[in-house]
């Protein structure tokens, strides 16, 4: 059995934690030297280098009067056995069950017409499930990708637990969390960088989101006008529906002064690492991926106790959980951690020591191991 593989990856491409992981393993295999093909509807973001071992392949989805709405998945499927042919796959590896697993699927099935058998994993981060799999018309579908597929793994143990819990699953699930590269986070602050936000003995609070209802906005907002302290700036990177209420709500309080809305950050490493203190007041998170960005920075996180978040942040040690939309205790845990910069600091450090346990280095192993399992069996 060869020792590099040939790889498909697919994913979104746009803003967010599954498009980022994704991407990031891609980038992380093709460095080993195994050959990646990525294949989705735009480039992704975080997909801006240049490697004779990376390939971009596009699902093009042209519009036909016949449809009133345009047939991705058909076109993704096409496009999956069109890669798999000719870029002679050894492995697919897909993320989020519907569209792409259930694409990956049909594809499979096409394949072997042609004789050619391409064990696909397929990687759930949660919209899929906590998401879409509360609507009983998409349930069958997930049931099935899910059970389709070679290898199933998820992002937390909170959400194996909820796939499980949600869906008739017959197949085996695997947990490996999310992952950074610490490498990113050196923590050199670029020069005057900090001092473009806040003064010196200002504190910086961040908060990164696609500014949807589930991020509660509003709790954000609400949490830093409570703690009634001068002396620190909010950054609201990231943007989205609630975007304008929230600066509403600023203008409202009187704070749009020490409130600035930085909007999409294609690299958000370098504000992070001038944060203090990053709050995440979600009603939901399968992971929480920007909270261990935050964390790899040395920033202490304040966060609810929703989905995977307590496996990322550990209470009393990292930063601080709460109940979703216990929006009191949240703000005193801020000021607490304001008036106290010993505390501050001895949770930043901690919080950095723990992000190390997510280090690149420590998963992609355990997806290489996976990927080589599948295709000696496929291979027999």
């Amino acid at each position: 059995m060869k020792d590099k593989l040939i790889i498909g990856i697919v994913c979104y491409p746009t803003y967010g934690g599954s498009g980022v992981v994704a991407t990031e393993l891609g980038i992380a295999f093709a460095e080993k030297g195994h050959e990646v093909h990525f294949i989705s509807y735009d480039q992704p973001f975080r997909l801006d280098i240049f490697s004779e071992k990376i390939s971009f392949h596009e699902v093009n989805i042209p519009s036909y009067p016949l449809f009133e709405y345009p047939p991705y998945e058909l076109n993704l499927t096409s496009k999956l056995v069109d890669v798999a042919i000719h870029e002679k796959l050894d492995i697919l590896h897909v993320h989020y069950a519907i569209p792409h697993a259930s694409a990956a699927v049909n594809a499979k099935q096409i394949l072997l017409t042609y004789g050619i058998d391409l064990p696909i994993i397929t990687t759930l981060h949660g919209t899929d499930i906590t998401l879409l799999g509360k609507d009983k018309s998409f349930k069958p579908v997930i049931e099935y990708a899910i059970n389709s597929s070679d290898s199933v793994t998820t992002v937390s143990k909170d959400l194996m637990d909820v796939t499980k819990s949600n869906f008739r699953i017959q197949n085996s699930i695997n947990y490996i969390p999310n992952f950074i590269d610490m490498n990113l986070y050196n923590n050199d602050i670029p020069n005057h960088l900090r001092s473009s936000y806040a003064k010196d003995d200002e504190f910086i609070i961040t908060h990164i989101s696609n500014f949807r209802k589930v991020k509660r906005i509003k709790d954000v907002i609400n949490i830093f006008n409570n703690i009634n302290n001068d002396n620190c700036k909010l950054l609201m990177i990231g943007d989205g529906p609630d975007r304008i209420m929230a600066e509403q709500m600023c203008r409202d309080y009187n704070i749009s002064d020490r409130v600035k809305f930085l909007g999409k950050l294609k690299l958000i490493e370098n504000l992070l690492s001038i944060s203090d203190v990053f709050l995440l007041p979600s009603e939901t998170e399968s992971f929480g991926l920007v909270a261990l960005e935050a964390m790899a920075s040395k920033s202490v996180v304040i966060s609810t106790n929703s989905g995977g978040l307590p496996e990322v942040n550990k209470d009393g040690f990292t930063g601080f959980l709460s109940d979703v939309g216990d929006v009191k205790k949240m703000s005193k845990d801020l000021s607490s951690l304001l008036s106290n910069t010993q505390l501050l600091n001895e949770m930043k450090e901690n919080a950095f020591e723990h992000a190390k346990s997510f280090d690149l280095p420590k998963v992609l192993p355990k997806y290489e191991e996976i990927y080589f399992k599948l295709c000696k069996r496929c291979q027999k």
